[in-house]
């Protein structure tokens, strides 16, 4: 559970506050005795990160934002402020804390409260708790102090909603969540949030012909599911829905071509895709967001077992197109592919993409970007990128040029599902955009998503990446939409 959020007009002289401050006063609000003012002071003047007074009623926490620095920067060190802070914040046991600020910018209380709120975030749904370990490790509230209007603390609180049943699902070991419980905690949430969710079982996924899909699941002992999500409120914006395509791999072995080494863990997580498809279509929802929205979920685990699907197999895939399997581990693009072709049903206006898709990604931009692909209007990527910069989840751009496509190339077949050792990020973008009939965003997460230690808030074993970027983005065009009527 996460803290509950409220917002407060005043502040009591015993409440425990974290007060973010934009220059060297200190507030009266805080009703601080002179020598802790003079303390404060004093510790200003070095610079320090943060300052704590320990009170004998309540602890006081202030940050000072950082000069010279450009805007989407402040914020994101004051979101690791939070990080920073957890611990002892923590070990503090508040029932409750204010959150406050002086001559800071506008949305910085917020923002604290929002890196605050993802740094708490644990999985430990499957530790055995006694004693202290059934205490509570955080505030039961998190007050929020200052002129904030109610669609911000709405938005903050179901982004971070979002954020936490998304990197539960991420986490879940595939022996707790197959691709049919997957799609279970898909329905689920729809109910709970009020998109619907339509489940297609594996008779209804031969009957659309999804060869990747069905070839991918080929190893397993579970069925595939293909789940269509959709947000359609009355008096939406937009002519033509936006779809979202999320990788549903709910465990990766590499088939066949397995994978060696410690490759293969983590690899539970290989359908954050899916998870944070879900997470964008919850946010929407739930913030009431005027625009047509679909999800499309492809699942299954990909095993060697059974009936396993080889390399040098031909498959067909749902648009018809042939494809020669060159790697079993090259499965992402194919299940991707049935449900970006299946997008074409809907006219959309855009289809975005989200996949731990490629190594090749990771190893280009490490844990700092994420890699884009796109033959879209160079209006949705300026948008994009503005909307990556304001949550700090920024984007960085590959090339898409034709001739990449060159190498996807087949003797036997329409292509093949790799190309050679080289731009293998941008070859597996090139192979989805074969199937895509209406302009396509590729984001590739693999970088930002299996994380190996905490990025600060951004935490290991499933950060959720790219799920506060698409809600934004999705934010954004909605007001330019507004605006424009």
């Amino acid at each position: 559970m996460k803290p509950e959020i409220q917002r407060i007009s005043q502040i009591s002289p015993d409440q425990s506050v974290v007060c973010i401050i934009g220059n060297d006063t200190i507030p009266e609000r805080l009703n601080l005795g002179k020598s802790e003012k003079e303390y404060a002071q004093r510790q200003l003047r070095t610079r320090e990160e943060y300052i704590f007074i320990n009170s004998y009623k309540k602890c006081t926490y202030i940050i000072r934002l950082k000069d010279g620095l450009s805007q989407h920067k402040v914020r994101e060190e004051l979101r690791k402020n939070s990080y920073n802070l957890r611990t002892l914040i923590k070990g503090n046991n508040h029932s409750e804390l204010v959150i406050t600020s002086e001559g800071a910018y506008q949305g910085a209380v917020e923002d604290f409260a929002e890196g605050l709120l993802l740094s708490f975030y644990s999985f430990d749904k499957y530790k055995t708790k006694t004693g202290d370990d059934v205490k509570q490790q955080y505030p039961g509230k998190l007050l929020l102090h200052g002129n904030i209007a109610d669609t911000d603390i709405r938005w903050l609180v179901e982004l971070t909603d979002a954020v936490y049943f998304t990197r539960n699902l991420i986490n879940e070991p595939v022996n707790h969540l197959n691709a049919p419980a997957l799609a279970r905690e898909i329905k689920r949430i729809g109910d709970s949030a009020g998109f619907s969710v339509e489940v297609l079982t594996k008779g209804k996924i031969e009957a659309l012909k999804m060869g990747g899909l069905l070839a991918v699941n080929k190893g397993s002992i579970d069925p595939p599911v293909f789940c269509i999500l959709e947000w359609h409120p009355a008096g939406c914006l937009n002519k033509n829905p936006i779809v979202l395509v999320g990788k549903g791999i709910v465990y990766d072995t590499g088939g066949l071509n397995i994978k060696t080494g410690d490759f293969m863990a983590g690899m539970n997580g290989d359908m954050a895709g899916a998870a944070t498809v879900t997470g964008v279509l919850h946010t929407v929802a739930r913030t009431g967001i005027p625009l047509h929205i679909i999800g499309l979920i492809p699942s299954t685990d990909n095993r060697p077992g059974g009936n396993a699907y080889t390399q040098g197999d031909i498959i067909t895939m749902h648009n018809k197109l042939t494809v020669e399997i060159g790697n079993t581990d090259a499965e992402g693009r194919l299940i991707l592919a049935d449900a970006i072709s299946y997008a074409s049903k809907y006219s959309p206006e855009l289809i975005i993409d989200i996949a731990t898709l490629t190594g090749s990604a990771a190893m280009t931009f490490g844990n700092q970007a994420i890699a884009v692909m796109t033959n879209a209007d160079r209006k949705y990527i300026k948008l994009l990128e503005e909307c990556g910069n304001e949550v700090y989840e920024r984007i960085a751009e590959l090339p898409f040029w034709d001739e990449y496509g060159e190498l996807l190339k087949s003797d036997i077949a329409d292509l093949k599902n790799i190309g050679g050792r080289e731009a293998g990020a941008i070859i597996a973008g090139k192979f989805l955009e074969r199937f895509a009939e209406f302009p396509l965003i590729h984001l590739d997460i693999a970088g930002t998503e299996m994380l190996k230690k905490d990025d600060y808030y951004r935490l290991k074993n499933g950060p959720a990446s790219g799920l506060r970027l698409l809600s934004t983005f999705l934010r954004r065009i909605a007001a330019e939409y507004s605006e424009k009527n």
